[in-house]
Formats: C-alpha cells, structure tokens, sequence
C-alpha cells in the first residue's frame, strides 16, 4: 500500500473526530452573578446523556483551554463540578462544559459575573435586590421557611451554617428557628420581611472558606381556600414496630406552587431535631419535592434510628403549614396464631417422635416393664399354662425333625427353663389312655395362648383341616375363649389361601414371626429379636423362678439368633 493510500485513511479516521468536535449541540447557558472572594460551585448535568458512561471537560472561553482536575489549585473540575475556592474578580467570563459519548455532544454553559459586595457596608455597590440575592417569599400570616443554597460536592464540608436578618445573627426561639440549612419563621408579620443571610464554613483539602448567601424576602398573599396544604400520609394512624429497631416514615405533602409553607416534623410541640439534639437518635431527612403543573409534592421523612419504649405512645407530627398529621408508634400485638400453630407443630413433631421411637422399641420397653413392674404372682385366672403348642406333623424327615427340635427341645429350653412360662405340648403333656379329643379340648380350655407352627410345605397347609387336634384347639381358642394365636413361621409362607378362614384372619390382624434356617440342638438365647418377639405376645411371667434360671437370665447373650426381617416386618431367626 502506498503513502497516498496511507494519508487518505489517516484522513477518514480522524475527520469524524474533527467533524464531531466542532459540531457539539448547545443544551443550555446559565447566568451567575456573585460576590467575590466566596466559594461557588456548578454542576454541570445534562439528564439524556449524564446518567450512561460519557466523558466530561469544563473549558474556558474563549480560548478553550481545560479546567485543571489538580484539587490543589483554586480553580479546578472535581468529577463534574467546576469549583472556584474562592471567586476572584478576574473569574469573570464563560465557561463550558463539553458532555460526549459515543454517538452525541453537548455543551452546557455558565455566564459568571463578579460582583463587589461587603457585608453589613452601607457603602454597598449592589442595591436591594440585586442579581447575586435569592428572592424568596414567606405567606403573612402564618409559618414558613427560607432556604439557604449550598450546593457543593462531596469533597467540600459544610458546617457551622448561621443566619442573620440583616446584620444582626438570629438566635433561635419562639419566632425564629433555624435548623441546618432551613430558617423556620412562625406567625410571619410584615417585620419579617426584608434581607436575610445565610452563612457557613466550608472545608477543603484542609483549607477553609465561608459562604454567604444574600436572600430578599417579600409576602406572598394566601388566599383563603384551595392554597392549604394536603397531607397524604400519615393519617392520624398508628404503626407498629419492634422494640430496638430501625424506622423510616416518610410525610407526604401535596401543596401548590410558589406557597413557602413550612415543612418539618414535631414531638411535644419542638422540631424533632432540637428535641433530639443530644442524642441524634431521631432525625428528620431532607426534604425532596417533585413539581407537577399546578402542585408540588414533597416528602420529608423522620428516621428513628433506634426505637425505644418512650417512644410508645409518643406523638410524632408532621406539619405543612396549617396541616398537621401524626404518627403514634405502639408494639406488635403477640401472634397468637404463630404460637399456636408452633405449639401444635411442635406437639405433632413430639407425637410422631414418641410413636416411631415406641414402634422400633416397644417389643423392649414392654419387656422390660414386665419385668420391673409385675409382681412375681401367678394370675387368678383359672389357667394352668401360659401357652398350647400347636405343630404339624410333616411326612418329610428333614422338615420332622426341625419342628420335633424346635417344639420338644428349643421351645422348652428358651420359653419354659430361661422365662419361666409353663408349656403344654401334645405328644409331651397328656397321660396315657386319655381320648385325644378330652385331652385337647380341657387342656386348651387352661391355656393363656395358643401357639400355631406353620411351614411351607404343602402337606401343612390343610392340617387344620383333616386333624382333630388342631380343630379342636383353633375352635376353643378363636371361638369359645377368645384366646390369643401367636402364629410362627417355619420359613417364608407365601400363600394363605388354603388355610381356613381363622388363620388367614389372624395373620391379617395381628401378624406372623417368622422363622428361617435349620434349628439345631445348640443352646439358644431368650434375649434374641426372635425370642423377644415370641414372649412379647406371651402374657407376662408372674413365677419365681430358681437360683439355677436366674443366674442364667443375667448370662450376657452372644448368640446371633432372630434377624429382623426389614422387607416383611417379621423376625427371623
């Protein structure tokens, strides 16, 4: 590429800058008029663009030159203030502010014009009502307020503002209270009228400057009706707060323009700031105001830092003019609702924890309450066995022999010599030459339970049906006496349908413990999960037992017999 080609896209680039440098739009010019020697700032804002990322530089005409930013340096742009520390009579002239973003460019100016003006001099140069004075109003007639501008930004400090009614300083009382950067006046009369000024002391970077602000004030007729403020909110109403918190409540005021009512909140008849000097606990905000057509609504707000309990039942009031509101802070009543609904979700909690702990542990608990609390006393009830033992006989050897061990050799062992309980077995119990019926049918009759022994094997699923035994012991127990059946499962029983219509309700109300694996002859535990369940469901032992069984009843148990069963809710052996 050649130098030709070079320069002419060195020209396209740079001639939009150049085009748009010089093609700036003018937004706005201001005129000031000020004493020299003070303070001033202006901050230059343009809302369209202001408030998105743009790039800001104050200039002096007419030779353009930039506004220092050194902070040092009496003249100087703070961010997108120009700040003058102080005015100096050579200040005179325009100067601009150049807004700029990507696709726009606005100049804003200011017109400044030094003034020669010495406090309290009869020699003034400026008469009444010169340009560097604000022309306020105050209503005859009533109370209002005057303000005094100090607009600076936040690297300048402000303090120690006074004001004075022509040379001499207001003091503060019944007619006149000054608060910060308000001079509220009561009951204005005609002497109230005339020159008013405002003074403070500014501070920056460690040098300090006073400002004072000149303000003309004439009245302002108030008409009757239609010009009397209208306080929105609050409504003579009470709020509800916690005790120790923080609270905001803002006073909202419709009024119309160019009224100067007085706007400020009270407690006991004195401006909350002076009521709360000390303490700075409760203060009132700044007044903002948002100005339609006709009306302007303005807002000042009370902010309690910390509630207290003198603060119940405390009037705190905002006034605009002649309207006057309050507020009245009290506790929040007690939420019953809240309690109740916790106590009772508490409860709830409470009962499903009783419940589940006594469903994992109640075969444990009852046990052990047997043995605490029942007296060691057979029970007058007739009965001379704790349980009948009712099995079948299976065809098959190895099936036989489990049962014929289980009923003749473990249940004897665990039931009748380690928990005392008295048995009666068929086969073991009966005299010989006894009719099988007498026998089943009196013994039955002196049982507390009935023991039923069921397997899996198919020949054991009709036995009730074809042995008179098991006929006669099931009639007497379910039918006659109302007796308790613990059925026991000699392994996994799938099927019920081809058992009578007694057992299958018995397995449906109250279960089965169930019973895996062979059983052998080696000495079991009375204090297993199987064995706990079998004598949860017997009645409680009221026998003394011999030296013999109760030195065996406290042996540590390290057998591993009787697994619960999680999947069918049994206990398995």
């Amino acid at each position: 590429m050649g130098v030709p080609s070079l320069l002419l896209c060195g020209v396209s680039f740079l001639l939009p800058l150049i085009v748009t440098a010089d093609t700036c739009e003018d937004a706005d010019v201001h005129y000031e008029m000020i004493s020299e020697g003070q303070p001033f700032a202006f901050n230059c804002t343009y809302p369209p663009v202001t408030n998105r990322a743009v790039s800001l530089i104050w200039y002096k005409t007419p030779n353009k030159s930039p506004v220092p930013s050194n902070q040092q340096l009496r003249v100087h742009q703070d961010q997108s203030w120009i700040l003058f520390l102080p005015l100096a009579q050579g200040d005179s002239g325009i100067y601009q502010c150049v807004i700029r973003n990507a696709h726009s460019c606005y100049r804003i100016a200011i017109n400044i014009t030094i003034l020669k003006k010495h406090w309290c001099n009869s020699s003034m140069e400026s008469p009444m009502n010169s340009a560097d004075e604000y022309q306020q109003t105050l209503p005859i007639g009533m109370s209002g307020s005057l303000a005094c501008h100090l607009t600076f930004p936040d690297s300048c400090v402000l303090d120690s503002i006074k004001w004075y009614k022509g040379c001499e300083e207001i003091e503060a009382g019944k007619q006149y209270a000054p608060l910060g950067t308000k001079l509220l006046v009561n009951n204005v009369t005609a002497e109230d009228l005339g020159l008013y000024a405002c003074t403070a002391r500014l501070t920056h970077s460690g040098r300090q400057f006073m400002i004072r602000n000149y303000i003309a004030v004439s009245s302002k007729e108030v008409l009757p009706g239609g010009r009397i403020p209208n306080i929105t909110y609050p409504r003579n109403n009470s709020i509800e707060v916690q005790l120790g918190s923080t609270l905001i409540v803002d006073c909202n005021i419709t009024d119309t323009k160019g009224n100067t009512n007085l706007r400020c909140w009270r407690v006991n008849n004195t401006l909350v700031d002076d009521y709360y000097r000390d303490s700075r606990r409760i203060q009132e905000g700044i007044e903002i105001n948002v100005s339609q057509r006709n009306h302007i609504f303005y807002t000042v707000n009370i902010t309690f830092f910390e509630v207290k309990m003198e603060d119940y039942g405390r009037l705190f009031t905002c006034h605009a003019g002649v309207s006057v509101a309050y507020i009245m802070l009290k506790l929040p009543a007690p939420d019953f609702r809240a309690y109740l609904i916790g106590g009772l979700m508490a409860f709830l909690l409470l009962v499903v924890s009783v419940l589940c702990i006594y469903n994992s542990f109640k075969v444990d608990l009852v046990l052990w309450y047997r043995g605490t609390f029942y007296t060691a006393q057979a029970p007058d009830d007739g009965k001379l066995y704790d349980a009948y033992v009712l099995y079948p006989k299976s065809p098959r050897e190895s099936q036989g022999q489990d049962v014929d061990t289980l009923v003749l050799k473990i249940l004897p062992e665990v039931l009748e010599n380690q928990c005392g309980y008295k048995l009666f077995i068929f086969g073991r119990d009966e005299f010989p030459g006894q009719a099988v019926a007498n026998i089943i049918d009196e013994n039955v009759k002196l049982c507390r339970r009935l023991i039923v022994l069921m397997t899996p094997e198919s020949s054991s699923f009709g036995f009730l049906k074809t042995m008179s035994e098991e006929q006669i012991a099931v009639y007497n127990a379910l039918i006659q006496d109302g007796m308790k059946v613990i059925l026991i499962e000699l392994g996994k029983i799938k099927d019920y349908s081809t058992m009578p219509e007694s057992i299958q309700y018995v397995r449906q109300k109250h279960g089965a413990i169930q019973c895996k694996g062979h059983f052998t002859e080696e000495p079991q535990c009375a204090k297993t999960k199987f064995w706990k369940k079998v004598r949860y469901h017997m009645p409680p032992r009221r026998y003394h037992l011999p030296a013999s069984v109760e030195l065996l009843r406290r042996t540590p148990c390290t057998c591993t017999a009787g697994k619960w069963d999680a999947a069918t809710g049994l206990i398995a052996s």
